[in-house]
């Protein structure tokens, strides 16, 4: 009964870990350990950028459509988080550099690693992905085919290999050295004040009526340096080389 009354609350609870050497959030409604009775989990692999709290909301609505019965986890991407006053960007540099943790293939590794550290081999898992998440979740199941994947859901899929037509090899160079452009000024607004960022980011969202109010702080995580550094600069193959089929 007590098992019951933790899983049925609807307060989520965030972990921070250190998951290929790399800062890790994991945002979780329901139980924030997996034991023998958890037969099934809900995970969330996000898009680019991989900040969780933006699927706050989503995630709520389907611990409670599913009546509490099953955990629902995201799992954000490798340092698309502010880590807390205790915790580094990254454990060790030099190996989250060796196995480019902030790229494509790194980020991929990284959930492999997470599931394979977090989550029991015996549970089911429901794998919700939106845009590049759902790439990630094809080469999850095609690299460990042996994953108990019970259905994978794919939200605004990004899996088309955009980059290797004649306009994307021409494009994608473009676009990966305008990221560089792109952090000046989400480095000159990390230096404003959090409460004055809040008011700009609330203004700037002003004229969204159905605006869902969590995503304020997800916005707000972004405009820190260091997460940006990871989202824009760290990446040497980027997270966007695909488009979106949708």
């Amino acid at each position: 009964m007590d098992n019951m009354m933790i899983d049925s609350s609807d307060e989520p609870q965030t972990d921070f870990i250190y998951c290929c050497g790399a800062i890790t959030e994991v945002l979780k409604f329901g139980s924030r350990q997996l034991h023998s009775r958890h037969k099934k989990l809900f995970l969330i692999i996000p898009g680019n950028p991989g900040v969780v709290g933006f699927y706050r909301t989503f995630m709520q609505t389907i611990h409670s459509m599913f009546g509490y019965r099953h955990p629902v986890w995201a799992v954000s991407h490798a340092g698309h988080c502010v880590p807390p006053c205790s915790m580094d960007m990254v454990e060790d540099v030099s190996s989250s550099a060796q196995c480019d943790v902030f790229g494509l293939n790194g980020q991929i590794e990284h959930k492999l690693a997470f599931l394979r550290n977090h989550v029991p081999s015996e549970t089911m898992l429901v794998l919700v992905g939106h845009s590049i998440g759902c790439y990630i979740i094809l080469e999850l199941m095609k690299r460990r085919p042996e994953l108990k994947v019970l259905k994978a859901i794919m939200l605004f899929p990004t899996i088309e290999r955009m980059a290797q037509t004649p306009q994307g090899k021409l494009l994608t160079p473009l676009l990966c050295h305008m990221r560089y452009l792109a952090y000046l000024p989400v480095f000159l607004l990390s230096l404003l004040p959090e409460g004055f960022k809040a008011g700009l980011i609330k203004c700037v969202f002003s004229g969204i009526r159905s605006l869902d109010q969590t995503v304020i702080q997800p916005t707000l995580d972004l405009l820190g340096g260091d997460v940006a550094a990871s989202i824009l600069l760290r990446c040497n193959r980027p997270l966007v080389p695909y488009s979106v089929l949708s």
